[in-house]
């Protein structure tokens, strides 16, 4: 029952801050270290399952055209060009996870580095207030500076969805093109971490104490809240008020980075 709980409360985080822009990863990392759990870092992938079935159901009139485009190779119409976009957006995506993974991961493993990611990430969040909407065109450009954004979001306390749309948003893209784009933009990045952590490590996850009702129920824990967050976050977005997330990054960090000077103890987990 303990794990049973553990997985519910970790699949609500999942799901909340995986599509609000707070940082995921930064949450997950934070909830391990003040509990001190050891759960398989597979355990995530299989969270992420459940998220990325979000984005399916989600936007899933746009993915069937974009697969229709692709089965007929046709590039030319609105879907069709969206293919070689998400390509090329995805490239320095998986060259920063593959060039600097393992040296975030083991950067980022106490409170500290997490926090000052976090108030440094909500001074991006707070800079897309100074954007207007111009274009409804993404461009090649437009998507590589996207893909870094989605990279660098490998940080614990960086965005993967308020990265990329805040830095949509200051190259001029209109709100609902910057949303749209950003989450399909992380279809493959999902597939790919999440393919990454579990088959690896999955005589691991096995292994461990976590049993097929715990993994099942993370999973679907996560995408029902998921699926919430994602509306909340078009809300926001559509009203404008985007930019206001950054006050919770910039709580949340200085509080850890407060935590860090004046309680030693709770920054050594």
């Amino acid at each position: 029952m303990e794990q049973l709980i553990e997985t519910v409360i970790l699949g609500i985080i999942q799901g909340l801050t995986e599509w609000l822009p707070i940082s995921s990863t930064g949450h997950l990392k934070l909830y391990d270290i003040f509990l001190g759990l050891e759960m398989p870092i597979s355990f995530d992938g299989v969270l992420h399952i459940g998220t990325l079935i979000v984005i399916v159901a989600f936007f899933r009139k746009e993915i069937c055209k974009i697969l229709s485009a692709l089965v007929h190779s046709d590039f030319k119409t609105e879907h069709g060009r969206m293919i070689p976009l998400i390509v090329v957006g995805s490239i320095p995506t998986a060259l920063i996870g593959i060039i600097f993974g393992w040296q975030i991961e083991s950067a980022f493993q106490t409170i500290l580095p997490i926090g000052t990611a976090f108030i440094f990430f909500g001074a991006l969040l707070y800079s897309s207030k100074l954007s207007k909407d111009k274009s409804d065109n993404i461009s090649y450009y437009t998507a590589i500076i996207m893909g870094i954004a989605q990279g660098v979001a490998i940080i614990p306390g960086v965005s993967r969805s308020g990265a990329t749309i805040s830095v949509a948003l200051l190259l001029g893209i209109k709100r609902e093109k910057a949303f749209r784009f950003s989450f399909l933009l992380s279809i493959p990045s999902i597939l790919a971490a999440t393919g990454y952590t579990v088959y690896p490590e999955f005589d691991k996850l096995i292994s461990s104490n976590l049993g097929w009702s715990e993994l099942l129920v993370g999973a679907i824990v996560a995408m029902l809240v998921g699926y919430f967050a994602i509306k909340l976050l078009w809300k926001t977005l559509a009203k404008e008020k985007f930019h206001l997330f950054a006050f919770y990054c910039w709580l949340l960090g200085t509080a850890l980075v407060f935590l860090t000077f004046f309680q030693p103890l709770g920054a050594s987990g």
